[in-house]
């Protein structure tokens, strides 16, 4: 099974009470892709400047990630700084550069296009949704949104829900977009838009999955030190809809193991805990499958009663 992931490829700028880098690689592309790759063959679809690093470059390849989408432009990679609140629940964005990601208009390779899997990143709806038209006929298309889209391009967003088998939302954009407070009534009136499946995360709280009249919640894992959550939610989302792939499971199928689902919850917040350990995307360069399945098993036994 294969995933087709699309979004941003870029560079941070991150200060965190652990220490500052000025520039490594990030993006939404690039931690989901990553993320997922563990479980299923990842495909990029992204975009970079001419200063792109061919080291970075390889950091892809050899975790197996499909670069033929990544297209490679004249001009600067999107950059984006950011400095972290001593709690690291908040940040404060410094700069924000999009650069060449600025005229970014997802294009996909014919290799791409009969994938079984579509994810697709905080980019306009419209652009996701036309990415969706591309596609053949895959069994599960999913991705996530931010509270800029939610409010100043609200109808193209719930045009392109309609397409969606599962969105991925924090608990402030569920709200926005349902307008309820209560999270249960929120998953509701979302899943009521087209995506038969709501995963809400929670941060450090963990997660709540949503589908039809089923749930199921889980606590976040507790890191001794929490080194930099940038790209924690991308990597939830590529552990996620990895283990979908991996198992072969289609949401546009009325009847889902309701432990498979929540199976993949908990990998996403496996992947997502691995992210905070180092900064940027240096833990996937040494994170090995066993330990994955290890902190996988040390949810089922702290959440065992």
């Amino acid at each position: 099974m294969s995933i087709v992931v699309v979004g941003s490829v870029a560079y941070d700028g991150v200060e965190t009470p652990h220490g500052k880098v000025e520039r490594m690689l990030g993006g939404s592309c690039t931690y989901i892709s990553l993320a997922a790759s563990y479980f299923a063959k990842a495909k990029i679809v992204g975009v970079v400047g001419d200063d792109f690093a061919e080291e970075d470059v390889a950091l892809l390849q050899n975790q197996g990630v499909d670069i033929e989408g990544l297209e490679r432009v004249p001009g600067k990679t999107f950059f984006w700084k950011g400095v972290y609140t001593p709690d690291m629940n908040d940040r404060t964005t410094l700069v924000t550069d999009l650069n060449v990601f600025a005229n970014f208009e997802p294009k996909l390779p014919e290799s791409y296009k009969d994938s079984t899997y579509l994810f697709l990143g905080n980019i306009q709806p419209a652009l996701q949704r036309n990415v969706r038209a591309q596609m053949k006929a895959p069994w599960v298309t999913g991705g996530d949104t931010m509270n800029y889209w939610i409010s100043d391009f609200r109808d193209e967003l719930l045009e392109t829900l309609k397409g969606w088998n599962f969105v991925l939302l924090n608990d402030h954009e569920a709200r926005q977009l349902s307008g309820e407070t209560n999270l249960r009534k929120a998953a509701k009136v979302i899943q009521a838009m087209g995506p038969n499946t709501v995963v809400i995360k929670r941060g450090e709280y963990g997660a709540m999955a949503f589908r039809g009249d089923d749930y199921f919640i889980m606590p976040g894992y507790l890191l001794e030190s929490v080194f930099d959550p940038t790209g924690a939610g991308d990597c939830f989302a590529g552990g996620f809809m990895g283990y979908l792939a991996q198992e072969g499971i289609d949401l546009q199928k009325g009847h889902i193991d309701r432990r498979e689902l929540s199976r993949a919850v908990i990998y996403g917040s496996v992947m997502g805990s691995y992210c905070c350990e180092k900064f940027g995307v240096d833990r996937f360069r040494t994170l090995q499958r066993s330990e994955i399945d290890a902190r996988f098993q040390e949810f089922r036994k702290f959440t065992d009663f």
